[in-house]
């Protein structure tokens, strides 16, 4: 059983950044593929980004391509999403997810494990 823990939320401007962190127990991250989705109001959970189990892979949702980052620590057992340039549609809950025995998922039915979520709210 993995236990996932999301911290790093809060509310910001438009243009700002914010650095989610997502901590790992019960065992280690670094053979689940983990991934980053999030879900705003009245809306269906989406895909944000992946990272491999071995970090040497990484995909993207079109609309943060090129503004966020995935990144992994094993030797913290955590993962990390660096958003930089966050807009108001960037707003939702935002959870991290482990993927048991997939390489780099973006379905949300491929999770096997996910953390509570962090709310990120970003102001115009």
């Amino acid at each position: 059983q993995v236990q996932l823990v999301e911290s790093g939320g809060g509310l910001v401007r438009a243009g700002d950044s914010l650095r989610l962190s997502c901590e790992g127990s019960g065992r280690t991250l670094s053979s689940h593929a983990m991934g980053w989705f999030r879900q705003a109001p009245g809306k269906e959970r989406e895909f944000v980004a992946v990272i491999s189990w071995s970090g040497s892979m990484t995909y993207y949702a079109d609309s943060v391509k090129g503004r966020f980052t995935i990144s992994r620590d094993t030797t913290k057992n955590t993962v990390f999403l660096q958003m930089n340039n966050l807009k108001p549609e960037d707003t939702a809950v935002y959870y991290c997810a482990a993927s048991v025995g997939m390489q780099s998922p973006s379905a949300v039915l491929d999770y096997d494990f996910w953390g509570q979520g962090t709310q990120v709210t970003v102001a115009s």
